[in-house]
C-alpha cells in the first residue's frame, strides 16, 4: 500500500470515490459474499495482525502513553475473534440499501417512496482503536461506501495490517481495493486536506479524544458527525433494587473503563443512599476502583476522596468514580442536564413512572432502564458493530451501523403527470 502524500489526498480520495460507485450498485449476496470473505482474511492473516499490534504496543510503552490509551490499542487472540465475528455479524443483517421505509399515493395518482441510498464517500478519523479499521471498514462497505481511514500514528502497524487483509478479500472478489483505502501520512497537514475535499468526501466521522474531534469539526468543510465525551450516568433511585444496581455499578464501571460506554459518576437518591452507597464502596474498591464524592456521600463513606465539579463533568476512562447523593429524580436528572454528554445514562428502579419520567427528561443518545451501560454500543444493540456513537443531533444520534451510514432520498413514480394541467405538445 503506498503511503501518501499531501499533494496526493485527493488522488486518494477521487480512486476511492470512484470505487465507492461500483461497491454502491452490488447485489446484498455479492456484498455479503465479501464481508465473508474478509472475515475469513482476517482469521488467516491473525499472526501477521498480532505481531503488527505488538509492534504498536511496544512504540507506545516506549513512550510512556497511558494506561487507558494502551487498552484501546492492545489487540489478542480473543479481541481479534471479536472483530471477525463483527465482520460476520454485519454480513448478517438486512441490506439497508435499497430499503422503501415509506411509501404513499398521493391524490393525483403519483406513487412516492423514500428510498435508502449509500451516503459515498466516509472520512473515518481516528486514534488508538485497530478494531475500528475492521468494523469501519466493514460497515461502510455493506452500506454501499467507499471510506478513507486515517487511523493514528499509535496505531499504524495494526490497521495497516487489518486493511491489507481487507483489501485481499476485496481483489479476490474482482472488486476496487481503493474502496478501503488506509491513508498512511501520519502527518496533521495530511488530516487538514483531507476535510477540505467538499467535492469528494460526503461525510466526516472523527473518533478518539475531544482534542481530535475538536481539531476535526474546527477545520471542516464536509459535513461532521462528532462523538465527543461519554460522560456517563448512572442513577440508583429510592426503589432500586439494591443486588440489581450494585451489578450495574459494578459491570459499567470495573469491565472496561477506558470504553466510552463505561460509567463515570454514580448518583444515588437519598432515601437508598445509606443502604447502598456503603456496599457499593466496597464491591468498587475490590475492583481497584478510586471514588470521588460529595460531602453526603463521604458522610456515609468517610474514605472517600472529596469530589470538585471538575471531576463531575470529567470522562475517566479509567478505575475513577465521582459520587453524589441526591435528593430525588428531579435533581439527578438536573444533574446529568449540567454535566452530561448526551451519551449514554441509565436508571436502577423499580419504579416505572420514575423510568419513563427520567427517559421523556433527557436527550441522550442511549438511555437504559435496570441494564448496564456497556450495552451503549453498536454490537449489543443488534448492529453488528458500530462506526462510531453519535452525539450530534443529525440524520444518525447514537451507536451508527450499516442503516446510519445511509441516506433517504425520494423515488416519485407516476404515469404522465404533470403538476401545471395539460401541456401544449
Amino acid at each position: 500500500m503506498t503511503a501518501a502524500t499531501p499533494t496526493s489526498v485527493r488522488e486518494l480520495a477521487l480512486a476511492s470515490r470512484a470505487a465507492g460507485a461500483q461497491i454502491a450498485v452490488l447485489s446484498t449476496n455479492t456484498k455479503r459474499s465479501i464481508l465473508q470473505a474478509m472475515a475469513d482474511a482476517l482469521t488467516a492473516q491473525a499472526d501477521a495482525i498480532l505481531a503488527a499490534n505488538a509492534r504498536d504496543i511496544a512504540a507506545a510503552q516506549a513512550k510512556d502513553i497511558g494506561a487507558a490509551m494502551l487498552d484501546r490499542l492492545r489487540l489478542d487472540q480473543s479481541r481479534l475473534a471479536g472483530i471477525v465475528q463483527a465482520v460476520r455479524d454485519i454480513a448478517a443483517l438486512p441490506d439497508p440499501v435499497g430499503q422503501v421505509t415509506r411509501r404513499e399515493t398521493r391524490p393525483n395518482g403519483l406513487v412516492v417512496e423514500r428510498v435508502r441510498i449509500p451516503l459515498g464517500l466516509i472520512a473515518m478519523i481516528y486514534e488508538a482503536r485497530p478494531n475500528v479499521t475492521a468494523d469501519a471498514a466493514a460497515l461502510c462497505f455493506y452500506a454501499g461506501n467507499a471510506i478513507l481511514l486515517r487511523g493514528g500514528s499509535e496505531a499504524i502497524e495494526s490497521n495497516r495490517a487489518i486493511a491489507g487483509a481487507l483489501r485481499c478479500a476485496l481483489g479476490e472478489h474482482g472488486m476496487p481495493e481503493a474502496a478501503i483505502t488506509l491513508i498512511e501520512d501520519l502527518r496533521r497537514e495530511t488530516v487538514l486536506e483531507l476535510l477540505q475535499l467538499s467535492d469528494l468526501i460526503d461525510l466526516a466521522i472523527p473518533r478518539g479524544g475531544v482534542g481530535l474531534i475538536r481539531f476535526v469539526a474546527e477545520h471542516a468543510r464536509v459535513p461532521v458527525i462528532k462523538h465527543y465525551q461519554g460522560v456517563c450516568h448512572l442513577y440508583v433511585d429510592a426503589s432500586a433494587d439494591i443486588v440489581s444496581a450494585l451489578r450495574l455499578v459494578l459491570d459499567g464501571k470495573t469491565t472496561r473503563p477506558a470504553a466510552c460506554n463505561a460509567l463515570e459518576t454514580l448518583l444515588v437518591h437519598r432515601d437508598i443512599a445509606a443502604t447502598f452507597l456503603p456496599r457499593a464502596a466496597v464491591a468498587l474498591r475490590e475492583g481497584g476502583v478510586e471514588l470521588r464524592g460529595c460531602e453526603r456521600s463521604r458522610a456515609l463513606v468517610p474514605d472517600m476522596a472529596v469530589a470538585n465539579e471538575d471531576d463531575y463533568a470529567a470522562e475517566y476512562l479509567d478505575l475513577i468514580l465521582a459520587v453524589r447523593v441526591v435528593d430525588d429524580l428531579d435533581a439527578a436528572i438536573a444533574h446529568i442536564r449540567q454535566y452530561g454528554s448526551d451519551h449514554t445514562e441509565v436508571i436502577a428502579t423499580r419504579d416505572e413512572g420514575a423510568a419513563q419520567k427520567f427517559i421523556g427528561a433527557l436527550r441522550s443518545a442511549v438511555v437504559l432502564v435496570n441494564a448496564s451501560s456497556r450495552f451503549s454500543d453498536g454490537g449489543e444493540l443488534g448492529l453488528g458493530a458500530e462506526i462510531g456513537i453519535s452525539t450530534t443531533r443529525l440524520h444518525a444520534y447514537g451507536p451508527m451501523g450499516a442503516e446510519s451510514l445511509t441516506i433517504e432520498r425520494y423515488v416519485v413514480r407516476g404515469d404522465g403527470q404533470t403538476r401545471h394541467g395539460a401541456c401544449a405538445i
